[in-house]
């Protein structure tokens, strides 16, 4: 069973729908997760913590490494065997998760044809988007944090034709976004999740930030918008991300 979105998505691609036990608590939510109409087929965890996951009696585990410590220590105090996956940042991370997993499961040969299909996929990305300017981009959320080098964020921006200004200037990680200097970092594109097409919702929570709603890019209403649940993706979905983002980035590309 999963405990997590992310390993949701990895089992659904590589398991037999009679492998799989139960999907996390919050698979079936859209907001979250990419896979959440698959996940309607098979039974979900109540809520993420040990005893939930020891209802089903599970023969192994798919946890990640931002799961509760403590939930990590009963479940092995319990004799449930786990795999913590704790690298999301790049594609070579993905494509090691799955590895790792079709191990596991005994669907090595499925993993290897899902990593080959996802390297064909890049490829072909990369070629159409061979010689285009890259498009400065920061993401923007009402959360005060900014995504610099080493990230999920950053991953998807070398992928898309996209410079991360905030990795540009310096930022690593999730850092305290740097309201003081956004106008000097010359965002020409604010990346931004929404449920709806139009992120209408999410653009009218970030006009209510200041340090958002003065930016020139903001003020032009150039926006990237993705589904959260893609922009948050740790599995091989995020190449839909990079499609998306893209297209969005450089269309002309795509005609």
């Amino acid at each position: 069973m999963s405990q997590s979105v992310g390993t949701d998505e990895l089992l659904l691609a590589l398991a037999d729908p009679g492998q799989i036990a139960a999907l996390s608590h919050i698979g079936r939510d859209a907001r979250f997760s990419v896979v959440a109409a698959e996940a309607q087929r098979f039974p979900a965890l109540k809520d993420s913590d040990a005893e939930s996951v020891l209802r089903f009696r599970p023969d192994l585990v798919l946890a990640a490494s931002f799961t509760r410590p403590e939930t990590l220590a009963l479940l092995r105090r319990a004799g449930i065997r786990l795999v913590v996956l704790d690298r999301f940042d790049s594609l070579d991370d993905v494509y090691a998760s799955l590895r790792i997993l079709g191990r596991e499961l005994g669907q090595e040969a499925r993993a290897e044809a899902l990593i080959a299909q996802c390297r064909g996929r890049v490829q072909a990305l990369a070629e159409r988007l061979k010689g285009a300017r890259p498009v400065r981009v920061l993401t923007a959320g009402v959360y005060p944090f900014t995504a610099g080098a080493g990230t999920t964020f950053q991953d998807l921006c070398d992928h898309a034709g996209a410079l991360n200004v905030a990795a540009e200037a310096g930022l690593k990680g999730h850092a305290p976004t740097p309201s003081e200097r956004l106008l000097t970092w010359n965002a020409e594109v604010l990346v931004i999740s929404g449920d709806r097409p139009d992120a209408s919702d999410t653009r009218a929570r970030l006009a209510e930030v200041p340090h958002y709603r003065v930016l020139p890019a903001f003020k032009a209403g150039r926006f990237a918008v993705l589904p959260g649940a893609l922009m948050s993706s740790v599995s091989h979905h995020r190449i839909d991300a990079y499609e998306l983002l893209a297209r969005a980035l450089h269309p002309e590309r795509f005609r």
